[in-house]
Order: C-alpha cells, then sequence, then structure tokens
C-alpha cells in the first residue's frame, strides 16, 4: 500500500511547475519519500482552481490503488483506504472524514468530464506530511510514523531543506504584514532610513506552496496601490544556505517607523497600526459593479483583540472568524453580491477601521458577527440581534434573525437597539449578532462545532439575501 500512496504524491505535485493556472506539464520536479527520491510518471493532468491543485479521482483509484465510488446522481465520489472514508460532492465546500463534516478551501469539480478534487485535503487525510523547497524544485513526503530503518537512516547533521520553515502565504492588509509559515520562527526586525522600511529577516525559512509569484530569482512584490504610505512590500529568499526569506516594508510620508509583531497560529503579524505620529491611513479603492449589492461581513475582535473568553479558555476572535469564513465561501457563490471581509485572518482592524471601511465603499449591508458572555451567569443562553435607530437597520436585524433563530435552535432572545459604534456609526443598514453565550457550556459546544457553525453562516446568508430581495 505504501509503493502505492507515494506513486499518486510523485504525479500530484507536479502542479507546483506549472507555469499559468489551469496549464498541465510533464513533470519536471523530483520527490523524495523519507529521504529517497522516486521516479515520476509524465502523463499526469493537473489544473489549478483559485490557487488550489486539483487531481482527477482516476489517479486516486489508479496510482494509489484506493476503492474510488462515483455516484453520478448525488455527484458525489467516495474515497476508502482501509478503514478511512472520504466523501467529497462536486461543487460543495463539505466534506466528510468519516463522520465528521470538514471544510475545504477548493470544492470538487467537473472539467472536461472529469471529477478532480483538492490535493492538499487528500493528502492531509492520507497521513503524509508534505513540504515544498520552491528554490529547488523538491516535493518532500514524510510518513508520520516510520519504521526503524528510516530513523536510523536519518542524519541528524545533514543540511536538509525539508527541514526548513516553509513561507506558503504572504499579505498586507488593514496596514498589517501577515505571514503564513508551517512552523513558528522568530523573526528579526529592523527598520532603515532613507528610504524608511521595516526590513522582516525569517532565519531557516524557504518558500513553499506560495499564493503569490515568484520569479526566476525567488523574488516577488504585493499590490499596495490602496495603501498611499506604503510604496512597496517586496519579498526574496535572501539566503540559500541555509535558508532565509527577507520581506520589506518601504514607507513614505512616516517620521519614524513605529511596529508591534505577534505570532499566531503559524502566522507572523507585524503590525503597522500603532499609536503614534506615523500611523498610516486605511485607504478603501470603492468598489461596485452595476446590478450588486455590496456587503460587509465582520468578523468580531482579531489579533490583539481577543474578545471574551468562552468558559474552557478560547477566544471569542476564533470563533467570529471561524463563522466568519463560513458566511464568505457561501456569499461568494452569490453572482449579485460583491463582499468585503473587514479581516479574513487573524488580524485587527480597529472598530474606526471596520466603520470607515464600510462606509468608503458606500456598502448596502454591514453584518458584524459576535459571541455572547456573561462569566457571572454561566446558565444565560441564547442568540440575540442588535442594531441602532435606523429602521432599515431595524428591518434588517428582524430578518437576519428570524433564520437565526429557525436554523441554530437557540433561545430566542429577541431583536434589540444597541448603541454600538460598529452598527452606530456605519452609515447603511447594519446589524451585530450575538449567536449564542460562550459562557454557557452546552450553548460553547453547540457554538464551536462545524455543524452549528454552518448554520448560522447559511442563516446570515439567508438574511442578507431575502433582506435584499435576492
Amino acid at each position: 500500500m505504501k509503493k502505492t500512496l507515494l506513486l499518486l504524491w510523485m504525479s500530484l505535485f507536479v502542479l507546483f511547475l506549472l507555469p499559468s493556472p489551469g496549464h498541465a506539464a510533464a513533470n519536471t520536479s523530483k520527490i523524495f519519500l523519507d529521504g529517497e527520491q522516486l521516479n515520476l510518471p509524465n502523463d499526469v493532468q493537473v489544473t489549478i482552481v483559485n490557487k488550489n491543485v486539483m487531481i482527477p479521482i482516476r489517479v486516486v483509484a489508479e496510482n494509489l490503488k484506493f476503492q474510488v465510488d462515483w455516484n453520478q446522481k448525488a455527484s458525489q465520489v467516495k474515497i476508502q483506504q482501509d478503514n478511512q472514508i472520504l466523501a467529497l460532492t462536486v461543487n460543495q465546500k463539505q466534506a466528510m472524514v468519516g463522520d465528521k463534516e470538514v471544510s475545504l478551501n477548493t470544492a470538487p469539480q467537473i472539467i472536461n468530464n472529469t471529477v478532480v478534487v483538492p490535493i492538499r485535503f487528500v493528502s492531509e487525510q492520507m497521513g503524509l506530511t508534505v513540504k515544498w523547497n520552491n528554490q529547488d524544485k523538491i516535493v518532500y513526503l514524510v510518513n508520520t510514523i516510520k519504521t526503524p530503518a528510516q530513523e536510523t537512516n536519518t542524519n541528524p547533521g545533514q543540511n536538509d531543506s525539508s527541514t526548513l520553515a516553509q513561507v506558503t502565504d504572504i499579505l498586507f492588509t488593514n496596514n498589517q504584514l501577515v505571514v503564513s509559515m508551517d512552523q513558528d520562527v522568530q523573526p528579526i526586525i529592523t527598520t532603515l532610513k532613507n528610504p524608511d522600511r521595516l526590513v522582516v529577516d525569517l532565519p531557516g525559512t524557504v518558500f513553499g506552496d506560495m499564493a503569490q509569484p515568484l520569479d526566476q530569482g525567488m523574488n516577488g512584490k504585493l499590490d499596495v496601490s490602496g495603501f498611499p504610505n506604503v510604496t512597496d512590500v517586496r519579498y526574496s529568499l535572501f539566503k540559500k544556505d541555509p535558508g532565509q526569506v527577507r520581506i520589506v516594508v518601504e514607507l513614505n510620508q512616516v517620521k519614524s517607523v513605529q511596529f508591534s509583531q505577534e505570532q499566531v497560529a503559524g502566522k507572523l503579524i507585524v503590525n503597522l497600526n500603532v499609536s503614534g505620529e506615523n500611523v498610516i491611513p486605511v485607504i478603501v479603492t470603492p468598489v461596485g459593479e452595476p446590478g450588486r449589492k455590496v456587503v460587509v461581513i465582520d468578523p468580531g475582535h482579531g489579533g490583539s483583540d481577543p474578545g471574551t473568553i468562552s468558559i474552557t479558555n478560547k477566544p471569542e476572535k476564533d470563533f467570529t472568524l471561524a463563522v466568519g469564513l463560513k458566511v464568505q465561501a457561501l456569499l461568494l457563490q452569490e453572482e449579485n453580491i460583491q463582499l468585503v471581509m473587514t479581516r479574513d485572518t487573524d488580524v485587527y482592524p480597529t472598530r474606526p477601521e471596520r466603520v470607515k471601511l464600510a462606509n468608503d465603499l458606500n456598502a448596502d449591508v454591514f453584518v458584524s458577527i459576535h459571541g455572547n458572555s456573561v462569566e457571572s451567569a454561566p446558565k444565560v443562553s441564547g442568540t440575540e440581534t442588535f442594531y441602532y435607530q435606523r429602521s432599515s437597520s431595524k428591518d434588517l436585524a428582524n430578518v437576519i434573525h428570524k433564520h437565526l433563530i429557525q436554523a441554530m435552535g437557540l433561545k430566542d432572545r429577541g431583536v434589540k437597539n444597541g448603541n454600538l459604534e460598529v452598527i452606530r456609526n456605519t452609515k447603511m443598514p447594519a446589524v451585530l449578532l450575538e449567536l449564542g453565550f460562550l459562557s454557557n457550556a452546552e450553548e460553547e459546544i453547540a457554538l464551536l462545532s462545524e455543524d452549528m457553525q454552518m448554520k448560522a453562516a447559511q442563516a446570515i446568508v439567508d438574511g442578507i439575501k431575502e433582506y435584499l430581495g435576492l
């Protein structure tokens, strides 16, 4: 089984060499399993959908020798290895692993009469860890359980690129540099003058499966056209032996470069929204297309602001982001809605920034997502929805609240007028949703479940669509 398992991954990771989305090419990369190079077939077609690599299910059946069942009527494919069963449905981002529902970044699709599934999801379920050395075009596959012989053959002194941390995503949003890595790295951050710039060095790192493009010299840059005080954000593989990624944020019209930093869940966040004379204002490029409604979804708190803490010490910010991303996934499928998120990572846009974002966009709807808490009364439960004075906001609150109560089945605490900044200072119909009480033991379990979060997300989307007449 192990050999057949590896044959798939030899075929699959050809994708990292593809020059453009949707383009299939012959294999030119190298694949290593626990340090041993494998031979690659060159007849496997892969495709890239929304920056996610997809593989045909025939590869899963033919190369891995897994049992694959395709239900054409239900548009569902089941993949089985021993006792592990995966169930994926075309055009649905929810999949089943055994009896547990999980969310996919990209749904399976039918392309050229062939069902394709996301490689990263399948690989994780098959028990392999995967690392990609973009510099040398090498894929490293490591079994999570090694044989004694494999342990003995490991040379701890060997300079192996597979042991380096991998940078997989670099974003600049809300005046925060957000770097995603597959393991924690202690950054070295310095400031330089003429021009003013922030230099972030990441020792012991290489580029992994990057969402952003790299040129042949292992350099790249971000589009920062929406930030007038940021001249450039560029990144490169600054050192090759050992690896070191460098990111430079070049600024203008600032009296001094100030920043704060934090590391959360595999992300390094460098925040330029600090108090001082150099605060960089958020500038929003207006959006809006004829016939499309602009909807702003605001997952509450984030970054340095955890929000309330649940009865089992989990921060509200993680709950609100989880629900917000599910709402995002649903709204992105709506052709008549143009979606804007105040945050889609663990960052902290301030409340005034969230308000300014929605107002500058001249949004049609603003929805802020929260979890409630009353530490002194752990039995308090239920869903409540807030609006501020405007009749249009009250109408929006009533519609979304109705769907939330029907879908989630928690106690109905009603629709209320609340003097809260993000719904008071926004100019469009705006609501703040307190989905349930994280301070209630039973309710916390429900709220943190994938099933309840999907019900809440669907209810929010249904409410928005009903209010907008879509």
